[in-house]
């Protein structure tokens, strides 16, 4: 007989790893315990050796849905004659793991018993087991326990006792289990908090009023959603009315891959993605033939599209068995609601009613976005379902990356890995920029880590700026651009040199003007500006950041001087201001008023749009680029526009030819074929500037590629050139990415 004491670490709380564990001692005759602890795993066993080796071999192969070993170490012990193999209490210790599992989607046994009326859990909107459920979302402490999650407050009926301690049950040792008799339950109120139903009344009621037109607020896993019918255009039309979003896509909850490919084309990364556990919103081609559902995504040839996450989804799609709008529950500019009484005063002008359950949410998490581009499918928000899943990086610990000013998240490294916050919104009001600092708290309390340098965004009006600078801490201002290549490679682990393509709306440069279509070269001891777009005018600064139609001003300024307006006629872009408005524009570009110069390529996206009258003025971010991109997945070319490099250092890469044959195109040519030469143009600019620099290894990052044919075609012409391509997976492009790639660049280039 031998006595093995041993330690593991990994994905190995939440997933039913215990269980496991008991059921392979029971199978191989061992005796001895388990326990969680704040590390990871205690494991006992005291058995015969060959028996322990086969106990091992399975341990390490056939692990729980789930379930990842990271660290795994043994010793020897004296006996101690165990009588047979228990799960011990969970043991408490100094340090925490870092392995948290995210919330789980509602698993395809547990949705079975859902709909089987002979389950003791029919029905139960909040159903879960050991493979499934609200992890994060609900958890106060380490280690993973009920006593340590809002699930404390329930304690077990009789029947759930017995599953939960019967060793063959799927709820043997699972956290969250409940029932109709001892769980959460579920409440229908009005809009002025008053209770009208509960339990399967409730449901009822909220299914009535969604078919009446209703805005219905539910209360889900990370936070509030608003669900509206989404064939109706008139309910639709009133939920962007009192959310105050004209035009951004509203994402819809099917109940079934069915339903899915009824309104959408879908592949199997995309089948795969939506069917995963992280049930994220998927982004979909929809059907030429569908003509529906332009209320809910105007002007887009995609839809976001997701599944059920949770066993109150399934449930109300089950019975609405028609497309539902489900959007993030929250004012403008402030984050999703998560608790009952927030939720009842923030969404008190929008939501008609409330269905809500009375299990507490400790951490928002809105619903994951992903997008398959080039076979991949690609994360564009990082939040349920992903977050706090850490990524494997060596750098040095305790180090915090505050990340930008849009789309934020931060970043701390810790123990070899680095820990990348769910997505917390623009930082452009009080109650993100609050929400911001209450989720760092949070973090650093839960796994007991302390940050002992800030990393920060060079621009100095950013948030998170003003937050490193009021900070006592050390602290390291990186350029924006920097940041975004640095991402990229640290998400595949690369090392210098690497030729970094950055290619977004906007970022400080390190000149201090706008950058945003930049190439790097990226060596060990240094960052080589290598090639960026022309500078084009920002007519009106900001404004042109938001009004494609004054790029596109601009540009005409730039190619005919003063006399652009007799040179080009009944344009788009100059239908879209009055007469008086045209004569303003004229006097700000002749004598540079208000007129920052921008390299930004998402400016030139901007101003093709307004070219082609796909958009004049965004409604949100990105629009115009988006509408770009819809017009060119219509058209099938080869083609490209001419341009020139002027030979300087940095190359700068002129437009000016492409513009001027754009317009030459304009009158005979559709919008879909300038479009797509268009794209065409872009990937042939970066396969030119690659050729010359020579380097094997390219990055792509930035929010230009979340365009899926803008990265597919840069894929397609440098791999065929034989280099090696590198762009955005689990990590978003977008800002989002940023606090990574402001740790990485930390360890290359602290001391520069």
């Amino acid at each position: 007989m031998k006595h093995q004491h041993i330690q593991l670490n990994g994905f190995l709380q939440g997933v039913g790893f215990r269980p496991f564990v008991y059921r392979l001692a029971e199978q191989y005759q061992q005796k001895g315990w388990v326990a969680n602890t704040s590390f990871g795993i205690s494991l006992h066993i005291e058995g015969t050796p060959d028996l322990q080796q086969k106990f091992l071999a399975e341990l390490n192969n056939n692990l729980p849905p789930f379930a990842q070993i990271k660290s795994l170490t043994s010793e020897s012990l004296p006996l101690e004659n165990f009588p047979q193999f228990t799960i011990k209490a969970s043991q408490f210790d100094d340090q925490t793991s870092l392995f948290v599992l995210p919330d789980i989607a509602t698993c395809p046994e547990c949705v079975a018993e859902l709909f089987n009326s002979a389950s003791r859990y029919y029905q139960y909107p909040l159903i879960s087991c050991c493979q499934c459920g609200p992890r994060y979302s609900i958890m106060r402490r380490q280690p993973y326990d009920r006593a340590r999650t809002t699930m404390s407050y329930y304690p077990l009926c009789t029947a759930c006792q017995q599953d939960f301690s019967h060793p063959e049950n799927r709820r043997f040792h699972a956290q969250t289990i409940a029932c109709s008799e001892c769980g959460p339950v579920l409440q229908w109120m009005d809009a002025q908090g008053q209770e009208l139903a509960t339990k399967e009344q409730a449901l009822a009621a909220c299914i009535k009023q969604l078919h009446a037109g209703k805005i219905v607020a539910v209360k889900g896993i990370g936070g509030y959603q608003l669900l509206v019918n989404a064939q109706d255009e008139v309910a639709v039309a009133r939920l962007r009315r009192k959310k105050m979003r004209p035009a951004k896509p509203f994402a819809l909850l099917a109940t079934d891959l069915v339903m899915v490919k009824s309104l959408c084309l879908v592949s199997e990364q995309e089948k795969q993605a939506l069917q995963s556990a992280m049930a994220p919103i998927v982004l979909l081609k929809k059907h030429a033939f569908i003509k529906q559902y332009q209320a809910v995504a105007p002007s887009s040839h995609l839809l976001g599209v997701m599944l059920p996450s949770s066993g109150l989804q399934h449930l109300i799609m089950r019975e609405f068995a028609q497309p539902l709008v489900a959007t993030s529950a929250n004012r403008a500019g402030a984050p999703i609601c998560t608790d009952d009484q927030q939720a009842l005063e923030a969404l008190a002008n929008i939501a008609d009613y409330y269905l809500l359950h009375d299990r507490v949410i400790l951490r928002a998490l809105d619903d994951s976005i992903v997008r398959v581009i080039a076979n991949k499918p690609r994360v564009l928000r990082r939040a349920r379902g992903y977050a706090p899943l850490p990524i494997a990086l060596t750098i040095e610990s305790n180090t915090l990356a505050l990340g930008g000013h849009l789309k934020s998240s931060w970043a701390l490294s810790y123990q070899g890995y680095v820990l990348l916050s769910q997505y917390l919104g623009d930082m452009q009001s009080l109650a993100n920029q609050e929400h911001f600092k209450q989720s760092l708290i949070d973090a650093q309390d839960f796994y007991a880590v302390s940050a002992k340098q800030l990393i920060h965004d060079q621009h100095p009006d950013y948030f998170t700026s003003h937050y490193a600078g009021q900070s006592a801490l050390p602290s390291l201002a990186v350029q924006h651009h920097h940041a975004h290549a640095l991402s990229c490679m640290a998400e595949h682990q690369l090392k210098p040199p690497v030729l970094a393509v950055t290619w977004d709306g906007t970022g400080l440069g390190e000149d201090y003007s706008s950058w945003g279509g930049e190439f790097f070269l990226i060596k060990a001891q240094s960052i080589e500006h290598f090639a960026h777009i022309k500078p084009l005018l920002l007519a009106g600064g900001d404004k042109a950041n938001k009004e494609p139609r004054r790029v596109a001003i601009a540009i005409l300024y730039e190619l005919f001087g003063e006399q652009w307006q007799t040179e080009v006629k009944d344009l788009a872009c100059l239908r879209a201001f009055t007469a008086n408005e045209l004569q303003v524009l004229a006097m700000v570009l002749k004598n540079k008023l208000n007129t920052p110069q921008s390299s930004s390529m998402g400016r030139l996206f901007d101003a093709v749009a307004s070219l082609l009258n796909l958009c004049q003025i965004n409604a949100y971010e990105g629009q115009a680029a988006a509408c770009l991109e819809a017009i060119a997945s219509l058209s099938r070319t080869d083609k490209i526009y001419t341009y020139s490099f002027i030979s300087r250092q940095p190359i700068i890469i002129d437009w000016q030819e492409m513009f001027l044959q754009i317009l030459t195109d304009l009158p005979v040519l559709s919008a879909a074929l300038i479009a797509a030469k268009f794209h065409n143009t872009l990937a042939d600019i970066i396969l030119r500037i690659a050729q010359q620099v020579g380097e094997q290894q390219i990055v792509l990052s930035g929010g230009c590629f979340q365009n899926a044919i803008l990265t597919e075609k840069v894929h397609q012409v440098l791999e065929d050139a034989g280099f090696q391509v590198y762009s955005h997976e689990q990590i978003p492009s977008n800002d989002a990415g940023l606090a990574l790639g402001q740790l990485y660049y930390a360890h290359f280039y602290k001391n520069e």
